[in-house]
């Protein structure tokens, strides 16, 4: 086991010049900064702040420091690994000599970048080791806007491969002592800039296809509405301002989910080791489905526990919400351990919050976490994309999605959606164990809860588990 440290950098004393060269005035900065740049440099992983979350770096042109980061996250070699440069220059040094710029990326980048928005760009294989890729064609770049990250690749001078500074499947660390927590022992060096600005991983953009269409493959840091936004104003053809599509909101691509070009597209993680519902406390339910009060739902925890078992629920609210504001009720053999994820009307808020409020809900020990529903605009949608449902569908043998109507005085008036028209009619199609062909189940016991997802516009499923699975977690 190796001797971890954790070295502190003081973001305010780092600046760069118009070449991307830093300036550090902090001597102690300085240091912290050269000790882990030799750490990189000798083929060592290291983990240093980003804007977006913690990275867990290794040099991205070095197949041996590469495969560090996939020993030490225990992460699965077929998904691939962004690529982090410090400059314009640094990117160019990647690419292949007849790639073209599109109009698209060189908008995105003059608004975006140093910042956090990943685009996928044609990989050079004699640069690019195929470990880095996951031998696809692509490769995923970015420039983080951090000082501490953009100054540590500047040092070393050279690419920086870094997934999130987590083990494979936790939720992605946002301070340094949620690194220290998960990887001490299996590093030498944990930079610490402090909390993470965004709190979620990057934005990741295609618009390398025929078509010109900017294909979003994961929901991050920088909004969707926010691309939409540089592409129009950028564009003085509007006929020609490309279209702006979501993986998994607006298509599927089978393909590309078997074999992803960017991470988090087939290896769905965030998940904490307690088991996580969903409260779907704005969208409508299903037709048929009737809501639960709040209240009433949060007192029927006790009744799918064991008698005798005492209990702690993590819960996860918006501070300004119903829900948020509801008092918890006390309920025999249930500790209730509080998070406010921040306004309702401030994403960004809940962004930043969100890791943090999974991982220390998970320090606290709580026995499971429930979760507040958010709105899918700005950040809702990196938010929900990250707890949402064929994300929380993960934790197949303790989710339970269900609906909680805001209005604890009466549940008259709701809308209702249509069946979704026989993707799964009935329980009995779960038998075989396996969700749309990907995701194994558990269906030995009975199902006690099979809800329909149709107000998610980016997935169609269902969800369910046994009373016996609960239980047992529990």
């Amino acid at each position: 086991m190796l001797s971890t440290q954790v070295l502190r950098c003081d973001p305010t004393s780092i600046s760069f010049d118009s070449t991307g060269k830093p300036k550090v005035t902090s001597q102690d900065t300085l240091n912290s900064l050269s000790i882990a740049a030799k750490n990189l440099v000798d083929l060592q992983p290291v983990a240093f702040p980003t804007e977006t979350v913690y990275g867990l770096g290794a040099l991205a042109l070095d197949s041996s420091a590469a495969s560090c980061i996939f020993s030490v996250k225990g992460r699965p070699p077929d998904n691939p690994l962004i690529v982090h440069v410090s400059s314009p220059d640094m990117l160019h040094t990647l690419l292949p000599s007849s790639f073209k710029m599109p109009q698209s990326y060189e908008l995105l980048m003059r608004r975006f970048w140093p910042g956090a928005l990943t685009l996928l760009f044609p990989s050079d294989p004699n640069t690019i080791p195929s470990i880095i890729t996951a031998n696809q064609p692509t490769v995923a770049i970015r420039m983080p806007s951090h000082p501490v990250a953009r100054a540590l690749i500047a040092l070393v001078n050279a690419p920086v491969a870094a997934p999130s500074a987590n083990s494979s499947g936790k939720p992605s660390p946002t301070t340094a002592e949620h690194v220290r927590r998960d990887l001490s022992g299996k590093l030498n060096v944990i930079l610490d800039g402090g909390a993470c600005d965004v709190g979620l991983e990057s934005t990741v953009v295609d618009g390398l296809q025929e078509d010109g269409k900017i294909r979003v493959l994961r929901p991050g840091g920088i909004s969707v509405e926010d691309i939409q936004e540089t592409l129009q104003e950028g564009f003085q053809d509007h006929a020609l301002v490309p279209q702006v599509l979501v993986h998994r909101r607006d298509y599927r691509d089978k393909e590309l989910e078997a074999a992803p070009t960017t991470p988090g597209m087939k290896y769905r993680h965030y998940s904490p080791a307690a088991p996580v519902t969903l409260l779907m406390t704005t969208s409508a339910p299903p037709e048929k489905v009737v809501p639960s009060k709040a209240e009433s739902f949060l007192i029927s925890l006790k009744n799918e526990m064991e008698p005798s078992a005492f209990v702690k629920v993590g819960v996860l609210v918006l501070t300004n919400s119903i829900l948020g504001t509801l008092t918890l009720p006390v309920v025999d053999g249930i500790e209730w351990r509080r998070y406010e994820l921040g306004p309702v009307d401030d994403p960004s808020v809940t962004a930043r919050r969100l890791f943090d409020g999974l991982l220390t809900l998970d320090q606290q020990g709580v026995d499971m976490i429930l979760i507040e529903e958010v709105t899918e605009t700005k950040e809702g949608l990196a938010i929900m994309n990250r707890k949402g449902l064929y994300d929380i569908i993960y934790n197949h043998y303790t989710t339970v999605l269900l609906f909680v109507h805001p209005n604890l005085e009466t549940d008259q008036g709701l809308p209702t959606h249509q069946p979704l028209g026989g993707l799964f009619n009935k329980p009995d199609d779960f038998k075989g164990g396996t969700l749309r062909g990907s995701l194994q189940l558990h269906t030995k016991d009975r199902v006690f809860f099979c809800f329909c997802g149709s107000s998610f516009s980016h997935t169609r499923a269902f969800a369910f588990c046994s009373t016996n699975q609960i239980s047992s977690r529990l």
